[in-house]
């Protein structure tokens, strides 16, 4: 397990290479120019189909972790995320293929795939940390949630769609625990720096503790498939 002492001089040595490359959500560029752009829906299904390899038609990725499910989350946020991975501004070496110009398309095919995955029900049986509601894991998650991420992330979860905060209600606990582990541990390189700032004095067992919380929390049912058997119509 990192010492406290060596997860600081990553989160440093990151912070300092990323401030020489990338400042966080600066805006101009490829993700300024596709959030101006009106999407195109049926373009958008078109691109998608390169990207349901990994995540599935639905958008639900895997319970395990392995891939976020994508579906519902903030069209604004998922044009960052590939126009920062496109840039080499954050580290995706098996998306990075997939997310090129040459495999999906331009800024407009970005505004068009991200408008189609919003759009998509979100799995509502999503993968759940393993202590629930009743456990003191869970309150020890539930302050832990409070007393930081509340501000970025709302009461719930629900991020805030016009900063770009992404949404982490419906969230896979394993896929998340990983990122915060990789944000806050310096690996992350187009994290957001409050962010990093904020949890940088966060133990494993807080980090579990906290995701584990998250991961409990509800989404808007009419955001929701009707039940886990759901399939995309638009790939049968």
């Amino acid at each position: 397990m990192k010492t406290f002492a060596n997860r600081a001089a990553v989160v440093a040595a990151a912070t300092l290479l990323a401030g020489t490359a990338y400042a966080w959500n600066e805006g101009g560029g490829e993700q300024e120019k596709a959030l101006g752009l009106t999407p195109d829906l049926e373009n958008g299904m078109d691109v998608y189909e390169v990207c349901s390899a990994c995540h599935l038609p639905e958008g639900w990725g895997l319970p395990d972790g392995t891939f976020p499910q994508l579906a519902g989350q903030y069209r604004g946020v998922l044009i960052k995320q590939l126009s920062d991975i496109r840039a080499q501004n954050r580290d995706n070496p098996t998306m990075y293929p997939f997310a090129l110009p040459k495999a999906i398309g331009d800024a407009q095919a970005l505004a068009d795939v991200v408008a189609y995955i919003e759009k998509l029900p979100m799995n509502p049986e999503w993968g759940k940390g393993p202590w629930g509601p009743d456990t003191p894991e869970y309150a020890q998650g539930e302050k832990l949630y409070k007393d930081n991420c509340v501000k970025c992330h709302g009461e719930t979860g629900m991020g805030d769609k016009e900063k770009l905060f992404p949404r982490i209600n419906g969230q896979h606990y394993k896929y998340m625990l990983r990122q915060f582990e990789w944000i806050r541990d310096g690996k992350r390189r187009n994290a957001n720096p409050d962010m990093v700032e904020q949890i940088k004095g966060f133990s494993d067992k807080d980090m579990q503790a906290v995701i584990n919380y998250v991961s409990w929390q509800p989404v808007p049912k009419d955001q929701l498939a009707e039940s886990a058997d759901w399939q995309n119509p638009d790939f049968e």
